[in-house]
């Protein structure tokens, strides 16, 4: 634990350093460090799908995560929810009473990008397996900048992604060690692919060229982990697949 420890901290420490310098930018400079965060999350998206898609063994699987995900998202409305709590915390938000939403939208894409990732993801399980910080050390100076980045242009409350993502890491270090047999290269493959899509969807919708939910479509990576649970249970649908 002590590599997401340093991960959490990575991005509290970020999000001062870049909430802080946030008030000394002139609104051209936050409004292109908020093209370049935009970008730069597409960029990741489309790499992590591009890398991972050759190698699923289910091509048809991240579809339906996807749409599934979305549905049940939509029916709970992760979204609206996610932004009235950052609103109520954030009691009103900026000086200019508008950054509530915006702030919703970078919590959001900073939740995505920390915790929807190879490093991110395979760091705890690397930890609990063979006691490895070495990926989760890496990601820790990754998200220490892009903290920075994100924070210069949402504000401090960036930092609230740091309990997030240390009880998701948490939560994968802990099953790793008590479900290691389940954790295998191919459910991290499509966790990936399907993360990987919403991270492109919150860099599409921070360059504003299409408006999209992210939250909403988060359930859609609990779609393969059931997915490979239902095989191990059933044995493959009788060797069907």
């Amino acid at each position: 634990m002590i590599g997401t420890v340093a991960n959490t901290a990575a991005i509290i420490v970020g999000s001062v350093i870049g909430g802080t310098v946030r008030h000394g930018l002139k609104e051209k400079y936050q409004n292109i460090l908020f093209v370049a965060m935009g970008l730069a999350a597409t960029g990741l998206g489309i790499n992590a799908v591009v890398q991972n898609m050759p190698n699923s063994a289910y091509p048809v699987l991240f579809i339906v995560s996807l749409a599934l995900g979305g549905v049940i998202g939509t029916a709970l409305d992760l979204d609206g929810r996610f932004n009235r709590l950052v609103g109520k915390h954030s009691k009103g938000g900026s000086e200019d009473g508008g950054d509530a939403p915006g702030l919703g939208r970078g919590l959001s894409t900073a939740i995505m990008l920390f915790c929807i990732g190879t490093l991110s993801i395979l760091g705890p399980i690397n930890s609990a397996l063979y006691g490895d910080e070495t990926f989760l050390f890496t990601n820790a100076m990754l998200d220490l900048v892009t903290s920075m980045v994100l924070a210069s242009t949402f504000g401090f409350g960036i930092a609230i992604a740091a309990g997030v993502l240390f009880c998701w890491q948490g939560s994968i270090f802990l099953l790793a060690t008590f479900l290691s047999p389940l954790l295998s290269n191919g459910l991290m493959c499509e966790v990936s692919i399907v993360g990987g899509f919403l991270i492109f969807a919150s860099g599409l919708s921070i360059l504003k060229i299409k408006e999209i939910s992210a939250m909403n479509l988060l359930p859609g990576l609990f779609i393969p982990p059931i997915w490979f649970a239902l095989l191990a249970c059933t044995g493959n649908f009788g060797g069907l697949l």
